[in-house]
């Protein structure tokens, strides 16, 4: 399957309605490590709580905003009525990788199969995902007071077996598109235009089934499959940086 353009994700989401402990109503926080998240506001309105090192904020979401945020935010969003979004996914294939970290309580945290196990969506999945979203928001509220550090700490430790597998799609999602974009920049430059006689067109139809996400029902569009091929270099471990190839 040919991705997306510059290796982002793309999907559709209908905000959860479902009232938290604090009279609000929306999704469960959570952080991404790498991966730049952006909304599309299609419909509705709400709100994006976020909580970084600089502090929390609440950013208002109405039809035609478009808000994004960096790794390392924490954020959860809040349905003030019909939200729908189309969400914009950095590094497409990481976050369906397990590039996330809910704010679960210190406890759960520090217990990775704890952890695994109330991150999971087993039996009801309504039911499940619901109680994934009380008890992040239970840490979420405990993290506006203090504790950022160790959460993401916390948030290391529970993904780090996990880095090597990630970077391998880096390697051949993202970077592959912008490295064959300066190929083709290089190409254009010695007056080769032979990329361009290989034009196509492409088209992804809506999926059929809503799935039961971190912030809403998700209508999520296919990743590419991930790669088979070993990492580049001799040991089969992954550089800690791209090499130098590919530049």
């Amino acid at each position: 399957m040919t991705p997306l353009p510059g290796g982002v994700g793309i999907s559709g989401l209908t905000v959860y309605d479902w009232e938290a402990a604090d009279g609000l109503c929306g999704g469960t926080p959570h952080m991404h490590l790498v991966c730049s998240e952006a909304y599309v506001v299609t419909g509705g309105a709400g709100s994006v709580q976020t909580l970084t090192t600089s502090g929390f904020a609440d950013t208002p979401l109405h039809p035609g905003d478009v808000v994004w945020f960096t790794p390392g935010t924490i954020h959860r969003l809040v349905n003030d009525g019909g939200l729908r979004l189309v969400v914009l996914m950095q590094n497409s294939g990481l976050p369906e990788a397990g590039d996330a970290v809910f704010t679960f309580p210190a406890p759960v945290l520090a217990d990775t199969d704890a952890y695994q196990a109330a991150a999971a969506l087993t039996g009801d999945q309504a039911a499940a995902a619901r109680r994934r979203r009380d008890l992040a928001l239970e840490g979420f509220l405990a993290l506006r007071k203090g504790g950022l550090e160790e959460f993401h700490t916390a948030a290391h430790r529970l993904k780090s077996e996990l880095l090597d597998a990630w970077w391998i799609r880096w390697r051949d999602g993202p970077l592959a598109a912008a490295v064959t974009t300066g190929r083709q920049l290089e190409r254009l430059k010695a007056g080769d235009l032979s990329h361009l006689g290989h034009g196509e067109v492409l088209r992804l139809e809506r999926p059929e089934h809503q799935l039961f996400g971190m912030c809403g029902r998700l209508h999520t569009y296919p990743v590419p499959d991930p790669p088979t091929r070993p990492p580049c270099g001799s040991s089969g471990s992954p550089h800690p940086h791209p090499p130098k190839e590919l530049f």
